[in-house]
């Protein structure tokens, strides 16, 4: 069996007006790549190759004239309409046709991961599993997101949504990965006080059935919700220096397609020729032409 993609990118990013009144939040850039990208590189390393894209219909042109149908990247891309934020979990009911009772990734379209050996932690989840995976970031400020709470052994117990009181630092970050479970469980939820559907109440649920597991990330990974100003500026800073440090790019999902198989030589020249006289053309000539060890 194989295992869907979905990227959700809908909302109305009001907290990054007025950048967001001309475009999707997902295509502001992240220093040298528009910020869809990272998430899509994400899915790539986990071996997704079917992605739908969820967003308005205001914004989903937008993204079908940055991907088509994904084939230039051994993909297929495909698009689904959320014309209201109804909630993280409302995704797998605009999904489910497209899902069809696979198991499914869904990762938030403004979360950027990155660290050493990602693409191994990320195949290592069998996508036979029965129940979910979710990840857990130690973070300074964890009021913001969903936090979990942990019995005296380790062992997850809760999911809080954004508490005044966290029981501990681990938020949990952006990317989910279920079994097709989480179709029925999307639909039996009832919309929160904010009438969302709530990606924490689906948490909980497969943590009551004791089939949720939660991963820690460890301190060598980063992770950015790249939802405010100053997280989006901090990202930016981030790629920049990693890239200079590692003479490599992040998230560079022609790289990725290729270093996987996904398209060979000539269609990676191809997409290179896209690109012409930009430093990101550049980097696609020097993997074929062998100038540096480039990773993914």
């Amino acid at each position: 069996m194989s295992r869907k993609g979905v990227i959700l990118s809908g909302g109305r990013a009001t907290r990054l007006q007025p950048l967001t009144f001309v475009t999707s939040k997902q295509l502001l850039p992240v220093y040298d790549k528009p910020m869809i990208y990272y998430p899509l590189a994400v899915l790539m390393m986990a071996g997704v190759r079917e992605v739908m894209i969820v967003s308005s219909s205001h914004d989903l042109y937008r993204f079908q004239t940055l991907f088509e149908d994904g084939s230039h990247l051994g993909l297929k891309i495909s698009y689904g309409v959320q014309e209201e934020p109804r909630g993280i979990a409302d995704a797998f009911l605009v999904a489910e046709g497209f899902i069809a009772g696979e198991s499914v990734a869904l990762i938030l379209g403004d979360n950027i991961f990155y660290g050493e050996d990602l693409d191994k932690a990320l195949c290592a989840i069998d996508k036979d599993e029965r129940g979910g995976v979710i990840f857990g970031y130690e973070v300074n400020n964890p009021e913001r997101f969903g936090v979990v709470r942990f019995n005296e052994r380790g062992e997850p117990l809760e999911i809080l949504e954004k508490p005044k009181k966290p029981p501990s630092n681990y938020a949990v970050t952006g990317l989910y990965f279920y079994d097709n479970q989480v179709i029925e469980i999307a639909k039996q939820l009832t919309p929160s006080g904010r009438g969302e559907l709530e990606i924490t109440d689906v948490n909980n649920a497969y943590l009551r059935k004791g089939e949720l597991k939660v991963v820690k990330l460890s301190k060598g990974f980063a992770w950015f919700d790249s939802g405010t100003f100053e997280d989006l500026h901090k990202a930016s800073t981030y790629v920049r220096i990693m890239q200079e440090m590692q003479h490599t790019k992040i998230a560079c999902i022609e790289e990725i397609a290729y270093r996987l198989g996904y398209i060979n030589r000539e269609e990676l020249r191809n997409l290179a020729d896209l690109h012409s006289k930009s430093s990101y053309s550049e980097y696609l000539y020097a993997i074929l032409s062998d100038y540096q060890h480039v990773t993914v």
